[in-house]
């Protein structure tokens, strides 16, 4: 993020800035990108439109900024000793109801996307590669440890593998995700092609 970003955000308190956020997500949730404008958000959050725009730059920014910041946490900060126990970690902050809005969230934003390379490209920085960036530096203490090989070609294609088992249940079984789908599809899919056994949370054996 740039300086001129930092600066132009640091005139809201912490507080402050996370009631936008929510008010965000909130009106997204009932309208809709499309139809969620910064003029509604400055109605609905009883700040002006320039403050919106100050800090922001746009709605695209706003809403990527506002779907980061909502993430109970991050990979990067989540460090069990395993790699099993790390992901599984990741989904003991979660429970259902989170999950199920959050997917209906982001079903909309999928097609969304399609139409706003605005959005898109606020998506994939703010979003995608912060979490790709996560996910490397617990991919990297668990190949450290010995527990994945480095060389695993499995490595490169773990946000893919993450973002398909959340997205594609409901076009195969029209079910949204569940933590304990999530937790299977990890156990069963994941940490083997990764090389972690079902009961092996340290270095493999020889």
């Amino acid at each position: 993020m740039s300086e001129a970003a930092v600066e132009r955000r640091s005139r809201l308190t912490p507080e402050r800035e996370a009631e936008l956020y929510t008010s965000t997500l909130d009106l997204l949730r009932e309208v809709g990108y499309e139809a969620l404008t910064m003029d509604s958000l400055a109605t609905r959050s009883r700040c002006s439109k320039a403050t919106l725009y100050r800090q922001w730059g746009g709605k695209a920014e706003l809403v990527a900024r506002a779907l980061r910041h909502q993430k109970p946490v991050h990979a990067a900060d989540i460090d069990t000793g395993s790699l099993r126990g790390d992901f599984h970690a990741m989904l003991t902050v979660e429970d259902d109801s989170r999950l199920a809005r959050d997917f209906a969230l982001m079903r909309g934003l999928a097609m969304a996307m399609h139409a706003n390379p605005d959005l898109l490209r606020a998506f994939r920085e703010l979003m995608v590669e912060p979490e790709r960036r996560g996910l490397d530096v617990v991919l990297r203490r668990a190949v450290d440890r010995g527990e994945v090989r480095a060389d695993n070609p499995a490595l490169g294609y773990l946000m893919h593998m993450l973002v398909g088992a959340f997205v594609t249940r409901a076009v195969i079984e029209d079910r949204p995700p569940t933590v304990a789908y999530l937790t299977s599809y990890l156990d069963a899919v994941i940490l083997p092609v990764l090389g972690v056994g079902p009961a092996d949370d340290g270095p493999p054996a020889g």
